[in-house]
């Protein structure tokens, strides 16, 4: 896999549609990938959101056919995962001062400051150095559409690709319930 000097994949499946309105500064090391779903039906959905104001976004997005849209420059920060949870309370490996500093706070914001002042990886990647993949699945109910083979196809390659170019464990790729607060079917189906 080819980055260019700005971030930005060359190669034959992957389409560039960098939308520089969700890009949010400077992204120095990447340590993890987040892995999402979109919500919406169509990947024009996801586009068209991109043009509001303060928009969030992700550095891919998976078309239900498959299709690779790199949408943000590698190089780049995207706010895509939003406060993340604890990770000693999850890998059941607290010091006593880490639980000290939990104590009596609220999930969401209040976990995720704590969280966001550890250095990687004491703490899950964020929107700081994690890369974010979106699949593109409508809601139904509370519930994500299954993620389609040719998206699980294109997730695995990209993954592959991802984890060698850039050194990325595969120990850090995550759902986004995984790490965040989100829908527990986000992103539930997918395989990489």
């Amino acid at each position: 896999m080819d980055i260019d000097k700005s971030g930005k994949i060359r190669h034959p499946r992957i389409k560039l549609s960098i939308h520089g309105a969700i890009e949010q500064g400077e992204m120095r090391v990447v340590n993890g990938i987040i892995v999402h779903q979109t919500g919406a039906s169509t990947a024009q959905s996801s586009f068209n959101s991109y043009k509001g104001s303060s928009p969030n976004g992700a550095h891919f997005l998976i078309d239900k056919d498959g299709t690779i849209y790199q949408t943000a420059s590698l190089y780049r920060k995207t706010y895509h995962v939003g406060f993340i949870k604890s990770r000693c309370l999850a890998e059941h490996k607290c010091t006593p001062g880490d639980l000290k500093a939990l104590q009596g706070k609220t999930v969401g914001r209040q976990i995720g400051t704590v969280e966001k002042q550890k250095v990687f990886p004491a703490r899950y990647p964020d929107n700081s150095d994690s890369i974010g993949i979106e699949i593109v699945s409508a809601v139904q109910g509370q519930t994500f559409e299954s993620v389609t083979n040719a998206q699980q196809l294109s997730l695995r390659w990209l993954v592959a690709q991802l984890t060698a170019t850039l050194g990325i464990s595969v120990r850090e790729i995550y759902r986004h319930p995984q790490v965040s607060w989100k829908n527990e079917t986000e992103a539930s189906t997918a395989q990489w």
